[in-house]
C-alpha cells in the first residue's frame, strides 16, 4: 500500500489519483471530438468502470445504470473522477461513487447541482447505500426521475 502523503501536502494519495483520473477524462473529451462517437467513448467508458468494481459496488453501479437508463434516458453515460455518472449537456447531474474508491463504509449515489431536486431550504444531493434492495431501487427510480427533470 501508497505511504499516503496528507501530512505532507493535504491531498491523500486517494484524492491525488482520483484527480489524475479525472485530468485524464478532460485529456480524453478534448481529443475525443464530438457527437455520438464521442458519446458512446464515454459510455463504454461508463461500462468499463462498473465492471472494473467489485461486489457489493458493481452490483449498485449496474442496477443504477439500469435505472438512469429507463428513467432518465436522455442523460449521457461517462465516467467523472473515475466514478459512473451520467451527464446532460456534459454536466454531471447523478453519479455513483463506490465505497472501495475511498475505502468507505458504504457507497454513495450523488446529484450535482443541476439535478431537479429543490425542495425549500434544504434537500438530499446523496444517499448512502450498501446494498440494492427493491425498496431502494425505487426510491432511487423515483429521484433519479425528479433529479432529471
Amino acid at each position: 500500500m501508497a505511504v499516503d502523503s496528507a501530512a505532507n501536502d493535504g491531498i491523500s494519495d486517494i484524492e491525488r489519483a482520483a484527480v489524475k483520473q479525472r485530468a485524464a477524462e478532460l485529456r480524453a473529451e478534448a481529443k475525443g471530438g464530438k457527437g455520438s462517437a464521442k458519446r458512446e467513448r464515454e459510455a463504454q467508458a461508463c461500462v468499463e468502470a462498473i465492471a472494473a468494481l467489485t461486489d457489493p459496488d458493481r452490483t449498485i453501479a449496474e442496477r443504477l445504470h439500469r435505472i438512469v437508463a429507463e428513467e432518465a434516458p436522455d442523460l449521457d453515460a461517462k465516467t467523472w473522477y473515475g466514478f459512473p455518472s451520467y451527464a446532460r449537456d456534459g454536466k454531471v447531474l447523478v453519479f455513483f461513487q463506490p465505497r472501495e474508491k475511498f475505502d468507505t463504509r458504504y457507497g454513495t449515489v450523488g446529484f450535482q447541482d443541476v439535478a431537479a431536486l429543490d425542495d425549500g431550504a434544504i434537500w438530499a444531493t446523496s444517499f448512502a447505500v450498501t446494498e440494492m434492495t427493491d425498496e431502494v431501487e425505487a426510491r432511487l427510480r423515483e429521484t433519479v426521475r425528479r433529479a432529471a427533470g
